[in-house]
């Protein structure tokens, strides 16, 4: 459990600094947790690895425009990187600018010059944190006000916004991609529907501290910021349904995780239909701190597709305890050995 145990040296050029062209063409490392077995394929080839009868579920949230620009009353300016929405005016955000404190009233930029928008400092958090409250809603004006956050080991620009949303986004929410469904085609998804597989979709609005890096030493100390979340009734019961039937559960990106566990053991309730062995999961919305590391009992997910995580990371820590930790050390050695892409734009993984 020592976060020294979820460390690793990774070569500065492994880092993807724009997406694999066309999205399928990323390649794909294919790990056996059974036989601890490794293959080397390309993404569009993962119907070899799917069965007719499979569920493959995805989040449908779509990054929104969170990065703003504004100018306090002394005219200096100031960067804002919305996080969380509280209400219709209120979200926290991360602040860049100095003395940014309760009351400061701060004026929105749109290309370069100020508007009749402003933001009040309403509360402090943690670190540049800060609760504000803007004077009208910021629905239907972050388009034309914001721009897409970029993850900040992403230097190049990114010509095209759309290739940081997966081609099934539909939600409006998240500050950052669910970025293991950004390798899949509307061809690819055909495909694979003709083979057989069966979609379903869940949303989980992401927020930065998906990707915080944990700072204590003993990682059972750290904790998860809520986050939205929402499973159907239709989702729930195709889920419950696949199981019934024999079909495996494949998570697209460990957000998809975060949400079928969360609907495992909130989402049931204490219905009489909750005793039925076959349903697993029920309809569930509300926050979720769910934080999975090694020790972890899941209950839905029988396989997962995700990229290649930072070190020191939740994202690490929840493929290690998918996958198991030796393994999981193997794979990214090998990964690293390969040449491999890393992180957001990077390479994928399908855990078996």
């Amino acid at each position: 459990m020592s976060l020294e145990a979820y460390d690793y040296e990774l070569p500065p050029d492994r880092i993807a600094q724009s997406p694999a062209e066309p999205r399928d063409a990323s390649r794909l490392m294919v790990a056996h947790r059974a036989t601890r077995r490794i293959e080397h394929r390309i993404f569009r080839e993962i119907v070899d690895y799917l069965r007719p009868g499979d569920l493959l579920v995805f989040n449908d949230t779509r990054v929104i425009p969170a990065r703003l620009f504004a100018v306090k009353p002394t005219g200096g300016r100031v960067e804002l990187l919305l996080v969380r929405r509280t209400g219709p005016e209120r979200w926290w955000a991360m602040v860049r600018g100095r003395h940014i404190r309760p009351g400061v009233r701060l004026q929105l930029l749109s290309g370069g010059q100020p508007i009749d928008l402003y933001a009040e400092v309403e509360a402090e958090g943690e670190g540049p944190l800060r609760l504000l409250r803007f004077s009208a809603p910021l629905e239907g004006q972050l388009e034309r006000l914001g721009v897409i956050p970029l993850p900040p080991y992403i230097r190049r620009p990114l010509h095209d916004p759309e290739r940081y949303q997966t081609v099934y986004a539909r939600v409006p929410g998240s500050v950052a991609a669910p970025t293991a469904g950004l390798h899949f085609t509307p061809e690819l998804l055909a495909r694979l529907r003709d083979h057989g597989v069966r979609f379903a979709f869940v949303t989980l609005h992401i927020s930065l501290d998906t990707f915080r890096p944990i700072e204590t030493s003993d990682v059972r100390q750290h904790k998860l910021h809520q986050e939205w979340c929402t499973l159907s009734a239709e989702t729930a019961e195709q889920i419950n349904r696949t199981r019934l039937e024999g079909g495996r559960i494949l998570a697209v990106g460990t957000t998809v995780v975060r949400v079928l566990e969360t609907a495992a053991r909130y989402g049931l309730g204490c219905s009489p239909e909750a005793i039925c062995p076959w349903r697993i999961v029920g309809p569930f919305e509300g926050e979720t701190d769910l934080y999975i590391y090694p020790g972890f009992e899941f209950r839905v997910v029988d396989a997962l597709i995700t990229n290649f995580h930072l070190p020191r990371s939740t994202l690490l820590l929840l493929v290690a305890a998918f996958m198991g930790y030796e393994f999981m050390r193997e794979a990214y050695q090998v990964a690293i050995a390969e040449g491999y892409r890393f992180y957001s734009f990077g390479d994928a993984m399908l855990i078996l």
